[in-house]
């Protein structure tokens, strides 16, 4: 019985106990890998056993034989679990000699210590899943937003150069207008000493065709008018020889000199000049930056990427850090009565509650005070500002704040600076605080 059982369970192929077997339409039984290989070798799709005609996809698994969970060597079912060899063993491969003093566990016991094992290995991995899945809808989120971002700059841009070329529209027109004028003044002034000179050649004309007819006139008439006649000729006023005066030609100089930098030099009393701007992705959610990045106001809370720069306290960062040099710019706080301003390290720390490296003066309720990480709190008596200057000199480790409007020294930090600052504004308060502009100076260094 026993032979017969095993000979219902072995492949006609390899003669062992199936393999993942599949059925073709004549319901003779292989495993997988012996058919395909016997299709292979004899390059026909026939079944190896009658001989039938078959095809590779109805390679159906034949789930009847899979069931029979029967050992490949004893014929037994499999009950039994070996946990040295991580196999499923028969009552007979649990006294054999492979197995000796191995550690078997009947196979229900060994299934659910498997799975649990199983599922709390599978656990990071479904944890990792939740991970990448909420990141890719930041991601999309990100991905929308930078389509945002680059439409709004693409509008601050041509409204910028809308502008730009307004201003340069209006002096094209002026300074043509210019040229045009000067053509018409000096073009009249041609024509005017042209008609004088026209007037002065008809006199002459007249006179000398009038002395012309006495020369042809008859003996006694020519010497009776010669006395008068010679007193008209050389009574006649006589102008100087005409010349071109000074100056009649257009002075293409004074259009066309140095036009570009001229026209330049005009425009920057148009334009302001910042020493830095904000950087929006620096600045919390409840941070809203006017177009021009300049200044700073609350907000209600946008729905912004969650990016790494971006601060979860209510900072915002200069766009521009600084390693090097001397370096100046002033605050406009106004009635605002709740800020920080200053320098710090950057946005490596935007992330975290604190900084690591900050120097700043800050005010809440009126109380001043000069705060950073490398000194203790030092509290200030001062009035209430306006304006808030900052000069820093990077290279003598100095940060200084003052009042530009009283003229008084605020507060000097000293520190020997080693990593880039950026400028630091945290804001609390209702009102705005901006960045006040810089007078750009040009100057033109001379040749000596």
């Amino acid at each position: 019985m026993a032979s017969r059982l095993e000979e219902d369970l072995c492949c006609p192929i390899c003669h062992e106990i199936f393999k993942d077997p599949v059925s073709l339409s004549c319901s003779h039984s292989f495993c997988r890998d012996c058919l395909q290989s016997s299709w292979k070798e004899k390059k026909n799709q026939e079944c190896p056993k009658c001989r039938r005609k078959s095809s590779k996809d109805f390679l159906l698994p034949d789930f009847a034989l899979k069931r029979q969970d029967l050992c490949s060597l004893h014929s037994e079912k499999l009950t039994l679990f070996c946990l040295d060899h991580q196999e499923l063993v028969c009552v007979v491969c649990r006294d054999s000699e492979t197995h000796t003093d191995h550690t078997v566990r009947p196979m229900d016991e060994a299934v659910l210590q498997h799975r649990t094992k199983l599922q709390d290995s599978l656990q990071p991995l479904k944890d990792k899943l939740k991970v990448c899945e909420q990141a890719r809808v930041k991601f999309d989120q990100t991905a929308e937003y930078i389509q945002v971002q680059a439409q709004q700059t693409e509008r601050q841009i041509r409204e910028q150069f809308r502008k730009l070329h307004h201003f340069l529209e209006e002096e094209e027109e002026a300074r043509l207008h210019a040229l045009r004028e000067e053509e018409e003044q000096k073009r009249q002034r041609m024509k005017d000493e042209m008609e004088a000179l026209s007037r002065e050649i008809a006199a002459l004309s007249d006179e000398i065709r009038a002395t012309e007819e006495e020369l042809m006139s008859e003996d006694v008439s020519f010497l009776t008018n010669y006395k008068a006649t010679v007193e008209r000729v050389q009574q006649h006023p006589l102008l100087e020889d005409p010349q071109l005066p000074l100056g009649a030609l257009m002075d293409v100089a004074k259009h066309l000199g140095n036009l570009g930098f001229n026209i330049w030099n005009k425009m920057k009393d148009k334009v302001s000049y910042w020493p830095f701007v904000l950087d929006p992705n620096t600045a919390h959610s409840e941070l809203i930056l006017s177009d021009d990045l300049t200044s700073v106001r609350r907000c209600r809370r946008q729905q912004l990427p969650d990016n790494p720069e971006r601060f979860k306290l209510f900072i915002v960062l200069g766009s521009e850090g600084f390693d090097s040099g001397c370096h100046n710019w002033v605050f406009e706080v106004g009635e605002t009565t709740r800020w920080s301003l200053g320098v710090s390290t950057g946005p490596v720390q935007a992330r975290e509650s604190t900084l690591s490296s900050f120097w700043l003066i800050r005010t809440f309720n009126g109380q001043y005070t000069a705060v950073s990480s490398s000194h203790c709190p030092t509290f200030l008596k001062m009035e209430k500002p306006q304006r808030i200057r900052v000069d820093l000199d990077y290279d003598r480790g100095e940060l200084m704040f003052s009042n530009p409007d009283k003229g008084t020294h605020l507060y000097t930090f000293t520190h020997t600076f080693t990593e880039r600052l950026f400028p630091h504004i945290r804001f609390l308060d209702a009102g705005s605080l901006r960045i006040l502009p810089l007078k750009a100076p040009v100057a033109v260094d001379q040749m000596k």
